[in-house]
């Protein structure tokens, strides 16, 4: 029986790779052996990234809320509590887009939490 290389499949696995491998520098994107390389090691951390990405951002929501919070004389977690206890539900994501965009509604939602928040 004769032996089968496989030529069709192979060169449609292999194109498939070196077009993942698009725009990767030297060898990397012209080479089969180093580009399957790369690309399994960039699926790799996209996918590790995307679950990354929400703690990211969820910091970056805090940070900014912080901030603004500070400027009218609380703290972060002062701010939170105020909120939970003054009944306000907003997310984190949705605060901080007002912290960074619009100042006055955010100056307005910490006067209506400021009277729940205990004197430190």
């Amino acid at each position: 029986m004769p032996r089968v290389k496989g030529g069709f499949k192979t060169r449609r696995y292999h194109k498939k790779i070196l077009s993942q491998a698009k725009g990767y520098y030297s060898g990397r994107h012209r080479s089969y052996k180093v580009a399957a390389k790369a690309v399994e090691k960039a699926l790799e951390h996209s996918y590790k990234d995307r679950r990354l990405k929400k703690r990211d951002f969820r910091s970056l929501w805090i940070t900014r809320i912080n901030a603004a919070a500070r400027m009218f004389g609380l703290t972060y977690s002062q701010f939170m509590n105020g909120l939970k206890k003054a009944n306000i539900s907003l997310n984190r994501k949705i605060l901080a887009d007002i912290a960074f965009n619009d100042i006055q509604s955010f100056k307005e939602i910490v006067e209506r939490v400021k009277p729940f928040v205990k004197a430190a």
